[in-house]
């Protein structure tokens, strides 16, 4: 048993419960998770017995209770420091930084018209040319990150990091629909749905 539990939305569609979870899957953290179904009548109610933001996600960890994807993800960065949740350069730490609150601020283009949604394959909708416009910069983003620290590795910066995790939903919404890409985004595509923790995400949010 752990004294670590993550409250989560539903995995087809909770964009924000995948960011931490992935995060601490990654860390090797042993949690327990509660799942509250969203869009729902009960939801709010549900979720206002968690969470003082009234949002999914939520980690409680013993008494500590820490709201909000990317404040789990770095409580998960701090607390298993060897899994390098963020990269050991500095200059890497910053840009890693500087690209998930873009991911976490921005992009709402992108959110509005191709929502997660990991069961299904919808080709060709949604796009817009601000959604285009918003694609552009993620792989410019995702490109320049990788050129400038990814060395030889498959990740943004190398290895695994709290990027990879804030920009997994969206590796989800380029498959969902069916979003053509060069060849470096296609292969970073490749290597985040390659992960295990993603395929078990996956399958669960197949079987809910």
């Amino acid at each position: 048993m752990t004294d670590m539990t993550l409250v989560i939305g539903d995995r087809n569609i909770s964009s924000w419960s995948l960011r931490p979870w992935l995060a601490l899957k990654m860390a090797g953290a042993a949690f327990s998770e509660e799942t509250i179904h969203l869009r729902r009548p009960e939801t709010k109610a549900e979720i206002a017995l968690h969470s003082p933001s009234g949002k999914v996600p939520l980690l409680r960890h013993g008494t500590l209770t820490v709201w909000e994807s990317l404040a789990i993800c770095e409580y998960a960065a701090e607390i298993f420091p060897d899994a390098g949740l963020w990269p050991e350069d500095r200059a890497a730490r910053a840009v890693a930084r500087a690209v998930s609150c873009e991911m976490h601020a921005g992009f709402s283009s992108l959110r509005q018209n191709m929502p997660m949604d990991v069961r299904s394959r919808k080709p060709g909708e949604g796009m817009t040319p601000e959604v285009a416009h918003d694609i552009a910069r993620i792989t410019s983003l995702w490109s320049d990150c990788h050129a400038r620290f990814g060395g030889g590795g498959r990740f943004l910066f190398g290895h695994f990091t709290i990027a990879d995790a804030m920009y997994a939903p969206v590796v989800t919404r380029f498959a969902t629909y069916g979003v053509a890409l060069d060849p470096f985004p296609t292969a970073y595509v490749e290597a985040i749905q390659s992960l295990p923790a993603m395929q078990e995400w996956a399958a669960k949010a197949i079987s809910e």
